[in-house]
């Protein structure tokens, strides 16, 4: 029996691409990888609703490195999606070569991206992965050239398909055909392809080419203000914002609040300077319950010091002037 391991996103395609293996009496399993844009939640949905094994495995730093220099260059926002299912695939293949797998598959179907899926783009991704000839695409194979696996008789090329192009009708005919009723909608899923996550990606990036995972997980949380190019103040939006804060603040980033009205956490991160400081206690204050005071008390704690701000609430249309989105 063959045995196939696949980039298993959760979708309808990855989720049609095992299926049409399984059917042929292929061993699948699955693989999802974890990084700071997209999880594995859908893909651990799909692999028991269709019933394969699916390895998770968590592959950020060596992600990021990559979407900040990619080589391909990026989609519409942030998505370097050539570079980043290349990576995929070179990943999954080293596992393939360890743990004995025959070959690699995806869901992707030709034409369906004009930009990442043409028939240019999937040559190299595969090209690029370092395991061009053991890549299968099962949606589309009968368009594409012959596989080595289907030369050998690994896979039975009659019973693979022939999908092409952006409609999801073929798709969404064959799941009900083989009864695969339960599957997500397209699109969405990876924050890079999000316009204002992208703007606050790329302005990290601007200011900071060395940020780490865990400055691009702040990106999720709350409003981002840009102070100076060495600076920004990140506020909560709501309770789960500013726990999310407290619980992912950096010793040297200074927590910032309100002393004596309820309102938002803020987390000023970078070079302290203290205008900067000065600017970001201003901003918390203006959206606490004393924003309509002339002057609000905020409390300025560092991992080894706290200290009072008084400050004057910035009117809030000047503080939207610093808002990345």
């Amino acid at each position: 029996m063959s045995k196939a391991l696949g980039l298993i996103s959760g979708g309808l395609d990855s989720s049609l691409a095992a299926m049409a293996l399984m059917r042929q009496g292929i061993e699948v399993t699955g693989i999802s990888f974890v990084t700071p844009f997209f999880n594995a939640d859908k893909s651990k949905i799909a692999a028991e609703t269709i019933g394969h094994h699916l390895i998770i495995e968590d592959i950020s730093d060596t992600h990021l490195n990559m979407v900040k220099e990619p080589r391909y260059g990026y989609g519409r926002n942030m998505n370097p999606c050539i570079d980043c299912h290349a990576l995929m695939f070179q990943l999954a293949g080293e596992r393939m070569i360890r743990d004995g797998f025959d070959f690699l598959f995806s869901g992707e179907v030709l034409g369906q991206r004009p930009m990442s899926q043409n028939a240019n783009a999937l040559k190299s991704v595969a090209k690029l992965s370092g395991f061009p000839e053991r890549v299968l695409r099962p949606l589309s194979a009968k368009l594409l050239p012959i596989t080595i696996m289907e030369e050998k008789g690994l896979v039975d090329r009659a019973q693979l398909l022939d999908l092409q192009g952006r409609s999801r009708k073929p798709q969404q005919a064959l799941a009900k055909e083989w009864g695969l009723h339960d599957y997500p909608g397209s699109g969405g899923g990876c924050l890079l392809t999000e316009e204002g996550f992208s703007n606050q990606l790329r302005d990290l990036f601007t200011h900071n080419h060395n940020a780490s995972v865990a400055d691009v997980e702040l990106l999720k949380i709350g409003r981002q203000f840009r102070l100076s190019p060495a600076a920004k103040l990140i506020l909560g939006r709501h309770q789960a914002d500013n726990n999310a804060l407290q619980k992912q603040r950096k010793p040297e980033q200074i927590k910032l609040r309100c002393q004596n009205f309820s309102g938002p956490l803020g987390l000023y991160c970078g070079e302290v300077n203290p205008l900067e400081l000065e600017i970001a206690a201003a901003i918390v204050a203006s959206y606490g319950k004393g924003k309509d005071e002339a002057e609000v008390d905020v409390l300025c704690s560092s991992s080894n010091e706290e200290f009072v701000r008084t400050v004057k609430p910035m009117p809030r249309e000047l503080s939207r002037k610093l808002l990345i989105r």
